[in-house]
């Protein structure tokens, strides 16, 4: 895998799900600073050779340190659960919005190239699949608007500023690390359920329509972004395919060879039914290739 090597980093939300993996491919070869709150990351995920800045976004100093002498700015940290950001709007788009704002601008006076963990929920509901770059965006929380306003952000400060801004649009991510719980993921959340052999739960009738990336897969992108692809441009972040939530249920089921049986309950208001990228542009112009397959990373998830 191509990355950085001998280049001042800060990964913020580097103790989180994602965060944490992208620093353990970058903190061999590179000096990494890591600034996370730990409000749902942990500070035993952060790697030891890694200086962890134990701070939040908005707090002046602790980002003046953390961004000083910087070459390369992976933003990741976030308010990532939609729910929050539709209870919380105002707090959910500080975090969002104004905190990558800030960070653009210490991106621009470091000179530093910046790389954004956007999201799919910028597309809302799609109006075919797969889902282009290009596609309308057509947010249907205030999360997908936020992640929209920092990804325009992101291509304004590149063609205004000339700073070397890239967005990528992360699709269904899993993986190691990826907390439990209301907000967590629902490959998560079926595991949790088969373990302990209770129902599988599927909100409607199951045949929404997802595309599960693996976080390694995720870690390659961005370390691919920090020397590829087109500044100020976006990137969609996924496998290219994509599977019902009933096929995965009953994958799970049929794979751990659990008790647990497949339920389902009421759909949830504004949930998507079908969401697929289209990556032709982030193999075209980042060279990333997806490579690892759901039904093997579910037996190591187990």
């Amino acid at each position: 895998m191509e990355m950085p090597t001998d280049q001042s980093v800060l990964v913020t939300g580097g103790a989180g799900f994602i965060g944490s993996h992208l620093v353990d491919a970058l903190v061999a070869d590179n000096d990494v600073v890591v600034l996370d709150n730990l409000s749902s990351g942990r500070r035993e995920w952060v790697d030891d050779r890694a200086t962890l800045i134990a701070a939040d976004l908005h707090n002046a100093q602790a980002v003046d340190q953390a961004v000083d002498g910087v070459d390369y700015i992976f933003h990741e940290a976030a308010n990532v659960s939609v729910e929050h950001s539709v209870d919380a709007p105002v707090e959910s788009h500080e975090t969002n919005v104004d905190a990558t704002l800030r960070l653009l601008e210490h991106a621009r006076n470091e000179d530093a190239r910046f790389i954004y963990a956007s999201s799919a929920a910028v597309y809302g509901t799609p109006e075919s699949i797969p889902i282009d770059e290009s596609d309308p965006k057509q947010p249907t929380s205030p999360y997908g608007l936020e992640k929209h306003s920092a990804d325009e952000y992101c291509r304004l400060y590149h063609e205004i500023y000339g700073v070397e801004t890239i967005a990528l649009r992360y699709f269904n991510v899993y993986g190691p690390r990826q907390r439990g719980g209301q907000y967590s993921g629902v490959i998560d959340i079926f595991l949790d359920q088969a373990r302990r052999e209770e129902d599988l739960t599927i909100h409607g009738d199951g045949k929404q329509t997802r595309d599960f990336v693996h976080v390694d897969d995720v870690v390659t992108a961005n370390c691919l972004a920090a020397t590829h692809g087109v500044p100020g441009e976006a990137y969609n972040i996924g496998t290219g395919s994509s599977i019902t939530i009933k096929d995965l249920a009953q994958l799970v089921v049929d794979t751990f060879e659990t008790n647990s049986s497949v339920t389902h309950i009421d759909a949830r208001d504004g949930d998507i039914e079908q969401s697929c990228p289209s990556i032709r542009k982030a193999q075209r112009e980042l060279g990333f290739e997806p490579t690892q397959s759901l039904n093997s990373k579910l037996e190591a998830l187990w």
